[in-house]
């Protein structure tokens, strides 16, 4: 081997020998960062994983609750549901009450009413069949019916429509028949053809009536 052989292997040697020693100062380094942040990791490992346990905890919670405020509201609502329906009914069944009494104050009503004119129908009834030689008797009979029909009239709240003559005309209480000649001011009743009849504040018949024309 000559000199120049040699001293090549000698630098080859020398720089085998410095890669091996750095190698083995680069994983000691390695193995000391890692024994260094070994006590580091775990516990930042572990503290996640508790708070994983607390997080999966609080939403199995959370969960609960809501399925328990989802069964609460679905009862709730059955409840009202429920309750509803008996309003409807209940309701339903009032109307009803509600009709059956008002058709039974109408026969009632009428009932009344026919009771109190059969006694003048039986008065009219003896004018008629009965034999007069007085007129006046029988003047005094009618006066004595139309009288009692009066008091019936009065009890049911009935009241008769004759304006006086200069009166304004209403067309809800008057029907005008024609225009008059009359002193009255004009357009207002002259005289009553027929009168009407109202009952409370609903007009039974309106009054039939003449107007002046002014003149």
């Amino acid at each position: 081997m000559t000199d120049e052989e040699t001293t090549e292997q000698v630098r080859k040697d020398a720089d085998s020998e410095a890669d091996a020693t750095e190698t083995a100062d680069a994983d000691t380094e390695a193995e000391e960062q890692e024994d260094s942040l070994g006590p580091t990791s775990t516990k930042l490992v572990a503290e996640v994983a508790t708070q994983d346990a607390e997080l999966a905890t609080d939403l199995e919670a959370h969960l609960a609750e809501l399925e328990a405020d989802k069964q609460e509201a679905a009862e709730r609502a059955d409840d009202l549901e429920s309750k509803l329906k008996r309003n409807r009914a209940d309701f339903k069944n009032y109307k009803k009450r509600a009709k059956k009494r008002q058709e039974q104050m109408k026969e009632r009503a009428t009932e009344d009413l026919v009771e109190n004119l059969l006694d003048v129908r039986d008065n009219l009834k003896r004018a008629v069949e009965d034999d007069h030689e007085n007129v006046e008797s029988v003047r005094e009979g009618v006066e004595m019916t139309l009288n009692e029909l009066d008091r019936v009239f009065d009890d049911e709240n009935v009241e008769e429509i004759a304006p006086e003559p200069g009166t304004e005309t209403d067309p809800q209480r008057h029907e005008v028949m024609m225009q008059v000649e009359s002193d009255q001011p004009e357009g207002t009743v002259a005289d009553v053809y027929q009168p009407g009849y109202e009952m409370g504040e609903k007009v039974l018949r309106a009054a039939q009536v003449t107007v002046s024309d002014g003149e």
